[in-house]
Formats: C-alpha cells, sequence, structure tokens
C-alpha cells in the first residue's frame, strides 16, 4: 500500500507541473513526453487495486500476483522519478509561475478598475467622449472580458498583459487629454498660417506656367496642364477642413478639431505639390538654357568614375561594354537640342535616366566585389 500511495503523490505533483508547463510553454512538448508514463501509472494502480479488492466470491490474489503488481509500481514510480529529475528546473518553475498567476491577473483587474474608475471622476468626465479616451476604454472593457474568460495558466497571463497594455493606454489617453484643446488650437493657426501661405504662392502659378509655354517647347510643361485647377481645389478642400476643425473646437471636440486640420495638411501638402511642380519646372529649364553644358558634364564625370570603377575591380568584362552604351545615351541628348525652342525637359528627363542606371549599375558592381 505505501509503494501505491507514493506513486499516486509522485504522479499528482508530476501531473500538475506537466500541465503548467503545457499552459505556458506548449512548444517544450513535455506532455507528449508525460503521457505515456501517466498511463503506466495508471496501469499499475489498476493492476494493484483489482488485486487488493475484497469481493464476496472472488478468490484471493497470490502473493506472486502481489509482488508483481508492486513491481510494476516501482517500475513505473522510477520512469516517473527519472522524467521529473531530467525537467526539474523547469516544472518548477513552471509550478511557481501557475502559482502566481492568479495574483497577476487580480493585480491587473485592481489596476484596471482604478483607472476605469478615474474616468468616471469630476475632472475627467469632460473627456469621456474624446475619441481616444473612448477608443481606450473600450478596448480596457474588452480586454478585461477577454481575461475573465481565459483558461489555464498561459492564457491568463497572456490576457493579464494585455489588459496591463490597454491600462496603460487609457491612462495615457487620460494624461493626454487636457492638452489636446491648446494643441488642437496650435495646430489651428499653424494651419491658418500655411493656407495664407499656399494661396500667395498659387497667384504666382499662372505668371509661371505663361513664362514656361512662352520660353519653352510647349511639350515641356504638357504634363502640368490643370496643375492650377488641381492647386485651386485642393486649396478649397483645406479652407473647408479648416472651416471644420474651427467649429468642432467651438464645441468642445478638439481631437474632432485635430483630424479636421490634420486632413487640410494633406490637402494642402497636394496643393503644394501642383504649384512646386509648375515652378520648379521653370527654374529648372531656365538653368539648363542658361548652361546646357553644365548637366552633360555631371552625367559624364559619373559615367567616367563608374568606369574607372569597373576597372579598379576587375569588372570591365562584365560591365565595361554597358557603361561605354551609355556615351551613345549622351550623345543622342545633345543632339536633340534642336531648333528655336529645344526640348529642354526631354534632354533632362533623358539624361537623369542615363544618371540613373550609372548609378545603378555602381551599386551592383559595390555589391559584387563587397559581398564575402
Amino acid at each position: 500500500m505505501a509503494a501505491f500511495l507514493d506513486m499516486d503523490r509522485r504522479q499528482s505533483v508530476a501531473e500538475a507541473a506537466v500541465t503548467a508547463s503545457h499552459e505556458l510553454e506548449p512548444e517544450r512538448g513535455l506532455i507528449r513526453m508525460w503521457t505515456p508514463i501517466r498511463e503506466a501509472c495508471y496501469d499499475a494502480a489498476e493492476i494493484y487495486l483489482r488485486l487488493s479488492r475484497t469481493e464476496p466470491e472472488q478468490p484471493l490474489a497470490s502473493a506472486a500476483e502481489y509482488e508483481q503488481a508492486i513491481h510494476r509500481i516501482g517500475s513505473a514510480t522510477r520512469t516517473l522519478d527519472e522524467f521529473y529529475g531530467a525537467h526539474r528546473a523547469h516544472l518548477e518553475h513552471a509550478m511557481a509561475v501557475a502559482a502566481a498567476t492568479p495574483q497577476l491577473a487580480h493585480r491587473a483587474r485592481t489596476e484596471a478598475h482604478a483607472v476605469a474608475q478615474a474616468l468616471q471622476s469630476p475632472e475627467n468626465a469632460a473627456f469621456a467622449d474624446y475619441p481616444s479616451v473612448r477608443a481606450a476604454a473600450g478596448a480596457l472593457d474588452a480586454a478585461l472580458d477577454a481575461l475573465g474568460a481565459a483558461a489555464g495558466a498561459g492564457a491568463i497571463r497572456k490576457q493579464a498583459g494585455q489588459v496591463g497594455q490597454a491600462t496603460a493606454a487609457l491612462r495615457a489617453a487620460l494624461d493626454q487629454a487636457p492638452a489636446q484643446s491648446e494643441r488642437a488650437r496650435n495646430t489651428l493657426a499653424s494651419v491658418t498660417t500655411r493656407i495664407g501661405a499656399v494661396r500667395t504662392r498659387l497667384e504666382g502659378l499662372a505668371p509661371a506656367y505663361s513664362a514656361l509655354l512662352r520660353e519653352f517647347n510647349a511639350a515641356s510643361s504638357a504634363d502640368l496642364t490643370g496643375n492650377d485647377r488641381r492647386a485651386t481645389e485642393m486649396l478649397a478642400k483645406a479652407e473647408e477642413s479648416l472651416a471644420a476643425a474651427r467649429a468642432a473646437l467651438s464645441a468642445g471636440r478638439p481631437e474632432e478639431a485635430l483630424d479636421h486640420a490634420n486632413a487640410a495638411r494633406s490637402q494642402l501638402s497636394v496643393a503644394e505639390h501642383n504649384v512646386d511642380a509648375v515652378t520648379s519646372r521653370l527654374a529648372t529649364l531656365r538653368a539648363v538654357r542658361e548652361n546646357p553644358g553644365a548637366k552633360v558634364d555631371a552625367v559624364r564625370f559619373r559615367l567616367r568614375d563608374a568606369q574607372h570603377l569597373a576597372v579598379q575591380r576587375g569588372l570591365t568584362a562584365e560591365w565595361g561594354s554597358v557603361l561605354d552604351a551609355q556615351l551613345a545615351r549622351i550623345d543622342r541628348a545633345v543632339d536633340s537640342l534642336t531648333g528655336i525652342h529645344p526640348d529642354y525637359w526631354a534632354y533632362v528627363r533623358d539624361l537623369d535616366a542615363v544618371t540613373d542606371f550609372i548609378t545603378g549599375v555602381v551599386q551592383r558592381m559595390r555589391g559584387r566585389t563587397d559581398s564575402p
């Protein structure tokens, strides 16, 4: 009887430890290793208990049968001990972690409830409808529900962590809420200034576009047709967004005001892009017209550097002819500058394409020789 009780006690300890391990670190696979050991314990216990029954008309078990049953119990216990000994440190750690899990979950709930109560306080009540606060509070409620439904130490600890993160997020939202109104006011002031600047720049768009058409080949600005209309439309949308932001701020909804202000910023970026595309094109074409050779000289210099690199690194056979072919592309770009109004933009794009190609070749050559 003592051997049976000892095995049963050891099995219960090991079973609890393996269960904790599986819940916390299932990837270790200890439950798969434990299952046949547990079954051997069950079989030994069943045989022993069957022999120990004293039912009417049941013949008494022989001494040899008892001895065999005790031997099976001893063998199962030794296998159990070997398994536990091999994994003792991990199993005892898993048990300790599992034992601490309820306290961890309790602490997570306590902190969550404290923050939720703070949300109901008079000083924070005004912020309850802020989208950031409302979203954080909803996330915390969902995390608490998930923690309540979790089973097993691993799942509980994971959900307790989620509750902790949601609690921190709600606390941060509450901490930031009082400053949102001031932030919104500053942002609206910045957007107002930027709108004025874009409107001023937009006023110079028509003269710039007119200069493009007057001074250069029409093909040089064909892709910019309609930029003035698009810029004007986006500026008008930005002004509408700014008006909506001001209304939201006046109504005590600073986060909504910030959303509208951010929309205005995006719309202003589009308007600025359309304006800058015209003015920068004009500046680029005038610079090229003034000194067409400067750009081609820069491209030829990059080509010579690339050719020298090919020679230095012993890659002439692979890249020499490829780089030499770029000379013809450069010459064709130069030869295209003919007529009263040469297409300087095509000239710029062709040379930029050669530059990009050379850059790619250089990167491949460096990658080939620098790699181990």
